[in-house]
């Protein structure tokens, strides 16, 4: 899907910090699925979201990817939830962090909401542990 914005330098910077992140083989894979539709979307968040967010030096991938998992859980947003606790093998967060940040959506967010996250990241961290010694564990459908 080609597109003036895709030769940006905000789009190239993206899509260096979202493969950083996410791994080559999720963004090759939502490349590969693009289409007209959510061509447009996905070269918003690749500039946005990583071009712009992510790539910014005041917090560390890990600090990101700690905010990142206890925002998405507060939301409720499990899936993209998960996609990012998959990505902490390649932000440096542990699971002592993102314990201590579900920890912190139990008291701001509710505990039902922390309740989830928690089932969720221990199914995450069992995948990941499953397909050990892969280094590319992000997977997920967005992003």
């Amino acid at each position: 899907m080609a597109d003036s914005s895709a030769g940006s330098e905000r789009y190239r910077q993206g899509m260096v910090t979202r493969r950083a992140v996410l791994g080559d083989t999720h963004v090759d894979r939502a490349l590969e699925s693009e289409t007209d539709f959510d061509g447009p979307f996905q070269r918003f968040i690749t500039e946005g979201a990583w071009g712009t967010l992510w790539s910014r030096s005041a917090w560390t991938k890990r600090e990101r990817s700690m905010v990142t998992i206890a925002l998405l859980a507060a939301l409720g947003q499990y899936d993209e939830m998960a996609m990012h606790v998959r990505a902490t093998v390649n932000t440096g967060a542990t699971k002592d962090d993102i314990r201590e940040a579900l920890l912190h959506v139990a008291v701001y967010a509710g505990v039902p909401a922390a309740n989830h996250a928690f089932k969720v990241a221990k199914a995450a961290y069992a995948e990941m542990e499953a397909k050990q010694p892969t280094s590319d564990h992000a997977g997920g459908e967005t992003e």
